[in-house]
């Protein structure tokens, strides 16, 4: 269980890395971005295993890996073109 454990905190630490190289803009705050990934992939990783028991290494680390990503993406910002124009851009338009 022990390495079970480890592994899912490393795989986690290496998804919010990847996420704060790839995407620095929609993660700026990189140390809880870096705190996010493990935690959340040891959850992913504990929970799994108290569901499907001792045995499932594999099942264990792909769920670590999901649900790493999953939170992952709970801490990210949208990207800038989705945010919504600002009130006095829209003075000058007209509705029909």
């Amino acid at each position: 269980m022990i390495w079970e454990a480890l592994g899912a905190v490393l795989i986690g630490f290496a998804i919010a890395l990847s996420a704060t190289h790839w995407l620095p803009d929609r993660f700026p705050a990189r140390a809880l971005t870096l705190a996010t990934g493990p935690v959340a992939a040891l959850l992913g990783a504990l929970l799994t295993r108290s569901i499907l028991g001792p045995g499932h290494p594999v099942e264990v680390m792909i769920a670590a890996c999901a649900v790493g990503a999953a939170l992952l993406s709970v801490v990210a910002r949208p990207p800038h073109r989705r945010l919504r124009r600002p009130a006095a851009a829209l003075k000058g338009h007209r509705t029909a």
